[in-house]
């Protein structure tokens, strides 16, 4: 069984590297299936399993490359690549929010009930019924959502459940 593994630990490599390389590319340009997105993500986890195994069969030449200051150097170089984006998107303490579909859900939750209702189609009464309706009792004009859903200890999942429920 090893000799099996170590047999196919560079070309499934080699193959999951080309499928996560396509989904990728997919990913950044926003184009084709959302299928891409799972696809990356859970293809790039199993390829974790033939990049372990071909580190194991190829031991003794990588710590010849770990000796060296090319390796160093590109670790470092990858290292720093990484690190560029943890760095505010912007100004001094302006936090990157994920996707910009994320962010807009997040400017919409942190409304106030009037600025947020005309985009459910409801007047701020009913908005402010529909959320009362959903256990957020605490709701009130001026206040942004996601404080009305947290003071009624509701999530801001559970507050998008209730601007987009059908009743109140």
């Amino acid at each position: 069984m090893p000799s099996l593994l170590n047999r196919y630990a560079t070309p499934l490599i080699t193959g999951l590297f080309l499928v996560s390389l396509v989904s990728g590319i997919a990913l950044f340009f926003h184009i084709g299936p959302s299928a891409f997105h799972g696809m990356h993500e859970w293809l790039s986890m199993v390829l974790i399993v033939p990049f372990v195994l071909h580190i194991w069969k190829n031991w003794k030449p990588m710590l010849c490359y770990l000796r060296r200051a090319p390796m160093a150097i590109s670790l470092a170089l990858s290292a720093v690549a990484a690190a560029v984006f943890f760095l505010p998107a912007g100004g001094a303490g302006e936090q990157r929010d994920g996707p910009v579909q994320f962010r807009i859900a997040s400017q919409v939750l942190h409304a106030t009930p009037e600025v947020a209702a005309p985009l459910f189609g409801l007047t701020e009464d009913r908005l402010l019924a529909r959320l009362q309706a959903a256990g957020m009792n605490t709701a009130a004009s001026g206040l942004p959502m996601d404080e009305i859903a947290a003071a009624a200890g509701k999530s801001n999942a559970e507050l998008a459940t209730a601007l987009l429920s059908t009743g109140g």
